[in-house]
């Protein structure tokens, strides 16, 4: 996951802006009514509006088992207050200013009235990498209060307390453990008493209410050194000890994910790659590294996650290569790479902590498939699992952004790695978006040197969803296979959700090139979110899948085993000319706009204005930068604003020219001029001088994402006036810098509505057509079978239908599959796709 430079709050609808989203409302035909009276294909009910011919005979490319699956990164609280069941926030008192500025070692604490707590880190610790414990005095009580609203319990359900305790010489110390909310006691009080040295007590509770704003409170009748102080469900998912929370984990589940990547992300990426120990200075903000999470709890590492919280590593690696197991997916690791990611864009240059990383992922992939007997095989036999769990697959590094720096380092694991494990998969990767100059780099380092796979992430709009399905059509099929890591269309509505399977439906087209996928982030606390859209949503006691996870599920769970060919015709009707106002903008700088003139293509004057009258023909969002007119120029003085955009025109300009002169007065990159503006969130823009000053592109934006159309080297000097001229005729676009042509393209694709693709499931005999209709009408379709294959009279179906901006929340799920049966099947026939939908028809074979 990396940081992006947009916003990604989207307008509902935005998905089919204009031409195609007729409106909010769902088609009411009756999802699947038969247009057929005889096998003929004469339907009587009218003309097809689209047709399909399928060639069931024929056989495309192959899909593997773990097509599909899912990406833990532990964003939005998805670990810690997630998918780790511990109740209890900050058990160990290891909370820091580092993890965020507001922590402190009692963080998610509270002492009585007038009790005695003081958090220690000095010789009378725990352990060693448990650098902190709580002394707490006699007649004193702590109370936590868990996450968000309080721990949450039900009733009748067992809660299981344990604490490290160090109780120092006497006859004991006797410790109250209660757990109340506001109204009263949710359970019985439990005690234990602590005696010598540290060891480890334990008690369960059972619930007597419901409660999801539950304290845990520990008071000792003596002085006592506590640590680790924990509260369980007993009912975790599978019954594992230390274990998961357990719908969350079933959701994840129901998914029948192939593969499960972890731990991250940013996590895996950034901060130091040294050791958690006293050598660095037990340095908190660190890259995430596997053998810090293994082991028993109590001696696992603490950090600061990259998202602004502490991590506590109780969810560990062995917990996730458990976690695949039990739900059937393959585990995908990824380990650090020794060049930071996600704006901090570093490479470590360190010998010896490159060959200590690289043999640190040595010993990972042993504990994971070496023998009981080998060192680390033995470690993960104490921890309870003698078999080795499968390993095939290893991801190194996450979208770095310096691609020769990250191969170098690459080249290195990979050659240990293949020495010893040949036949483990070692995954690369591209950067962090769909395009551009590192895009670029890092996939000819990739297929210059024979890589297995290379992990693509991207964030885009819905209208690049639907414009891209053909991305993958004219991949080399002998080059590096495609790991679609992390994906989304930046929004929970089923408009988005929309737009995802209509390029899923591509990616399953490509299964030879594209071998995995997963939609990214998986988890986010309703309370505790960095990062929207995401798949699964929760708070203490509920969660709920959005409409993307509805999605995702359903392809998930009819992926098949191969593609049958199919061909579908196109909606009617072509992109018009591109339309737009036109703008200013600034990104952390300082420039001043003069002599701004838009004429059409014979000429004529649209606008001009060279501020000798003020600004007043410009429009700005509040907090827009600081722009005023000095000197006779458009001046933005902010260095420190983001995005200033000011707009002038009309939107539905088409074949203009837009010149301005622009000069950067101060900061860190150039300028930007739009065009094609239909709101702050929705142009094209000539950026200049952009990523600190490095590079030039133009990036078109849609409902706040962007993608790059085309880039230079660029780059602008401060106190130099350019001229800048951009030509727009039809859809195809010029820019001159200085006179001289700068470039060029023609934003010419389609955000094509309607998209399907065809499986074959072999262990049923089925045919699974999958269509998307993500236009509001009807789709009436005229489906060909072919003659070749003798196919059931009757097919199951399953619909995903609703408002485009419909979303699912705790409380509604506006966005379900709806199943039915069609009995209209022949080798020619009509069905009705209905407006806004996903369907997918499972047609048995005979």
């Amino acid at each position: 996951m990396a940081r992006r430079r947009w916003r990604t709050g989207l307008t509902a609808g935005i998905l089919l802006a204009g031409t195609l989203a007729a409106g909010p409302g769902v088609a009411a035909d009756r999802p699947g009514a038969p247009r057929l009276a005889d096998g003929t294909g004469d339907g009587a009910a009218g003309p097809a509006d689209y047709t399909l011919d399928i060639d069931p005979a024929r056989t495309g490319a192959k899909i593997d088992d773990s097509m599909y699956g899912v990406f833990f990164e532990d964003i939005n609280r998805a670990a810690d207050g997630g998918l780790y069941a511990e109740l209890v926030q900050n058990r160990s008192f290891e909370y820091a200013a580092a993890d965020h500025p507001s922590y402190r070692p009692l963080t998610s604490w509270q002492v009585s009235d007038g009790g005695r707590a003081e958090v220690k880190d000095d010789a009378g610790r725990l352990n060693g990498r448990n650098r902190a414990y709580l002394v707490l005095g006699g007649g004193s009580a702590v109370t936590n209060s868990g996450y968000g609203t309080g721990i949450a319990v039900r009733e009748g359900e067992r809660y299981d307390f344990s604490v490290w305790a160090r109780a120092g010489e006497g006859s004991g110390a006797p410790l109250t453990v209660t757990l109340r909310d506001s109204s009263g006691a949710l359970a019985p009080a439990r005690r234990v008493t602590a005696r010598g040295g540290w060891a480890r007590y334990e008690a369960s509770f059972t619930a007597t209410r419901t409660s999801a704003t539950g304290r845990l409170t520990v008071a000792a009748a003596r002085e006592t050194a506590l640590d680790m102080i924990s509260l369980f469900p007993r009912d975790t998912y599978k019954g594992r000890a230390n274990g998961l929370r357990k719908d969350l984990a079933e959701k994840i589940a129901a998914l029948r994910p192939g593969f499960l990547r972890f731990p991250g992300g940013c996590l895996v990426n950034t901060g130091s790659h040294e050791a958690y120990d006293e050598e660095s200075g037990w340095q908190r903000a660190r890259s995430y590294q596997w053998k810090d999470t293994v082991g028993p709890v109590e001696t696992r590492a603490s950090n600061a996650n990259f998202w602004g919280y502490n991590q506590s590593y109780g969810l560990g690696y062995y917990e996730y290569f458990q976690f695949a197991e039990d739900i059937g997916a393959m585990p995908l690791p990824v380990v650090p790479a020794l060049v930071t990611g996600c704006g901090q864009n570093e490479a470590t240059d360190d010998p010896a902590l490159l060959e200590r990383h690289i043999q640190d992922t040595l010993d990972l992939i042993e504990f994971a498939n070496g023998p009981a007997t080998s060192e680390w095989g033995r470690e993960r036999a104490r921890m309870g699992h003698p078999e080795p769990f499968g390993l095939t697959h290893i991801g190194v590094g996450n979208e770095e952004n310096l691609p020769e720096e990250f191969f170098a380092r690459f080249q290195r694991f990979r050659a240990a790695i293949k020495a010893k494990h040949p036949d483990i998969t070692v995954v690369s990767n591209s950067g962090p978006d769909d395009s551009g100059t590192v895009f670029d780099r890092a996939w000819k380092l990739n297929r210059d040197h024979h890589v297995d796979m290379v992990d693509e992430h991207y964030y885009n709009s819905p209208q690049w969803f639907l414009e891209n399905n053909h991305r993958y059509d004219a991949y080399d099929r002998e080059g590096p296979k495609v790991f679609l890591g992390e994906y989304a269309s930046q929004g929970d509505t089923f408009s988005h959700a929309l737009a995802e399977a209509a390029f899923m439906t591509g990616l399953e087209r490509n299964a030879d090139v594209v071998k995995l996928a997963s939609y990214a982030p998986l988890l986010a606390r309703e309370d505790s979110v960095q990062w929207r859209p995401d798949m699964i949503w929760f708070d203490g006691d509920r969660s709920w899948g959005s409409a993307n996870y509805e999605t995702q599920k359903l392809f998930m769970r009819n992926v098949g085993d191969e593609v049958v060919p199919s061909t579908a015709s196109a909606t009617p009707g072509g992109e018009g000319p591109l339309t737009g106002a036109v703008g200013l903008s600034t990104w952390a700088t300082s420039a001043a706009y003069d002599d701004v003139r838009v004429t059409s293509a014979d000429g004529e004057t649209l606008f001009a204005d060279d501020f000798s009258a003020g600004d007043g023909r410009w429009t700005r969002a509040a907090g827009a930068g600081s722009w005023a007119v000095e000197d006779g120029a458009y001046v933005q003085s902010d260095t420190g604003a983001e995005n200033t955009l000011v707009t002038a025109g009309d939107k539905e300009w088409s074949n203009y020219d837009l010149r301005v002169r622009a000069t950067k007065k101060a900061g860190r990159e150039g300028f930007l001029v739009a065009f094609g503006v239909k709101d702050t969130g929705t142009h094209y823009w000539w950026n200049l001088g952009g990523w600190n000053n490095t590079r030039s592109a133009v990036e078109k934006s849609v409902g706040g994402a962007k993608r790059t159309l085309v880039e230079r080297a660029t780059t602008i000097e401060p106190g130099r006036a350019y001229d800048l001229r951009v030509q727009v005729r039809g859809r195809q676009v010029t820019l001159f810098l200085d006179g001289e042509k700068w470039g060029s393209f023609t934003d010419d694709e389609r955000a094509e509505p309607f998209r399907q693709v065809v499986t074959r499931d072999k262990a049923t005999g089925d045919l699974v057509v999958k269509v998307v209709n993500a236009r509001a009408a009807t789709a009436r379709t005229r489906i060909a079978l072919g003659s070749a294959v003798p196919v059931a009279r009757t097919a199951r179906v399953t619909t995903l239908t609703a408002a485009p901006d419909a979303q699912n929340t705790k409380s509604a799920r506006p966005v379900k599959p709806v199943t039915s049966t069609f009995t209209g099947v022949d080798r020619t026939f009509s069905y009705d796709f209905p407006g806004h939908s996903v369907t997918f028809l499972r047609i048995r074979t005979r």
